[in-house]
């Protein structure tokens, strides 16, 4: 309901009481009420001659409410004076408890409007992990139902060539079946080329799922996504997060991007807090790693192992201004492929703050996994090769960032420092020995150069450490260019 249909309704009801009552001096105040209550917003709506957004719609209807009052406390001061004056004082009340009944009428038509533009205005709020597109922008004009990014690197350490690697080509895809009911996909190409049966790119469908509202703050979500765990699994656009590759503790610890099959729920809780909570395809632990931890797991949606659903589940936070808190817990078998339950649970919780020209986020993440020296042998016998997988592995980082221009300038140039510390060997099941060269750490320094918010030249200098006396890690530096729209 529009608020033309509102102010359509008031003016038939007025119109009535007016043929009620004859009074020259009752009909003059109602028809001041109606030029002062009606007229503005229907010629404003008028003029315009197209529908009225939801942006400004909250404006107006504050606007209605204080006129509605202000009629309310005018007609009762009215009919006061003319029940002193004219003998008809029944007739008066009868007047009186009309006019009551209309402002009731009025209040119920408003309360509607207003529901009805929270409503509209939940739909096209953008999601706590991706980029709105599909929908009206702030400045009015319509979003093109696709939105996607890129980046480009340049990677160099002292032992492998440099390398110039366009390393991702993704595109966002949406569509609104109805208020109700949307589409989202993401399609992502990998290193430029994808070959069939050659070493090369990669080409996944890391998104494809439907959002059914179930009310202004709760919806249900199923199909292909994105795994709710941690900062940049989420918001891994290049333009959100300072330095070239994504951080090492949401590479081998969380495998980001993780995505997978599945179904459950995204709400808003209120006073800041929000919430998802989904059933999804497991990790398969036969591909888990010392070296790339849990990265090799993931499913990715192709005739995924589903005899035990995974549970996940991740609470935000984001009701004080420049502050954002999060904590995930993900627990599911992953042993499925010998016959053992493999339980893994992975804990995490971050949190970014942002004050004037600083900027600072972290995160800190531990993981539990059993059957470990099962998994281990059974993998021994089938590659003939130990993959020494940890029954524990740990990772946590600290970032902080200073905006170098003036804060006033649309352009930014943020200096940052990051330190990791990232131990897929953290803790070993009984008769396996840790692998020391796993146990490492990473000192990153770099610039972030942003021409516009979406846009980010970046470059970086990794001091790579680890805690074995034999094998060496090499320092690398890396440039990076990434967009996204």
């Amino acid at each position: 309901m529009t608020i033309y249909l509102v102010s359509a309704k008031i003016f038939f009801i007025v119109q009535k009481i007016l043929f009620w009552r004859k009074a020259v001096t009752f009909k003059v105040v109602l028809l001041i009420a109606i030029y002062l209550v009606l007229v503005p917003v229907y010629s404003e709506a008028h003029a315009r001659k197209e529908p009225v957004e939801f942006s400004g719609l909250e404006e107006r209807l504050n606007t209605l409410e204080d006129r509605l009052l202000k009629l309310e406390k005018g007609m009762e001061l009215v009919l006061q004076g003319l029940e002193k004056l004219t003998p008809a004082g029944e007739q008066v009340r009868d007047l009186t408890d009309s006019s009551v009944s209309l402002l009731g009428e009025v209040r119920e038509l408003t309360a509607e409007v207003e529901a009805e533009a929270e409503f509209e205005k939940t739909i096209t709020e953008k999601s706590s992990s991706q980029k709105q597109f599909g929908t009206i922008d702030q400045n009015g004009f319509q979003n093109k139902p696709f939105g996607g990014y890129m980046e480009m690197h340049l990677n160099h350490d002292n032992i492998n060539p440099t390398v110039l690697d366009f390393h991702r080509f993704v595109l966002l895809y949406s569509h609104q079946f109805n208020n109700r009911i949307r589409f989202v996909g993401e399609l992502e190409i990998e290193h430029a080329l994808v070959e069939g049966g050659e070493e090369s790119g990669e080409l996944e469908l890391e998104q494809a799922y439907l959002d059914f509202m179930l009310s202004p703050a709760l919806s249900f979500r199923a199909g292909m996504m994105i795994t709710p765990m941690g900062i940049v699994n989420e918001r891994h656009e290049p333009a959100s997060f300072n330095g070239v590759e994504r951080p090492f503790v949401d590479s081998v610890i969380i495998p980001t991007t993780w995505f997978g099959q599945g179904a459950g729920l995204v709400g808003d809780l209120g006073r800041g807090f929000s919430f998802k909570a989904f059933g999804m395809s497991s990790l398969n632990s036969s591909f888990f790693s010392a070296n790339q931890g849990f990265q090799g797991g993931k499913q990715k949606g192709f005739f995924d192992t589903v005899s035990h659903i995974a549970g996940v589940g991740r609470l935000e936070y984001a009701g004080i201004p420049d502050l954002n808190l999060g904590v995930s817990f993900w627990a599911g078998e992953t042993g499925f492929d010998f016959d053992l339950s493999g339980k893994l649970q992975i804990f995490e919780f971050d949190g970014e703050w942002r004050w004037k020209r600083f900027s600072t986020r972290g995160q800190f993440v531990i993981t539990s996994l059993t059957d470990a020296d099962a998994i281990n042998r059974s993998l021994q016998l089938k590659s003939g090769i130990n993959p020494n997988i940890a029954e524990a592995m740990r990772g946590f980082y600290l970032e902080g960032g200073f905006q170098l221009f003036p804060i006033k300038m649309q352009q930014e140039l943020v200096s940052f420092y990051r330190y990791e510390n990232f131990n897929t060997q953290h803790q070993m099941p009984a008769g396996f020995l840790p692998l020391n060269q796993f146990d490492r750490s990473a000192h990153v320094i770099g610039l972030t150069y942003f021409p516009h918010p979406d846009i980010a030249f970046k470059f970086d200098y990794n001091f790579m450490r680890n805690a074995s006396s034999v094998v060496q890690v090499p320092n690398r530096w890396n440039f990076g260019l990434g967009w996204w729209f």
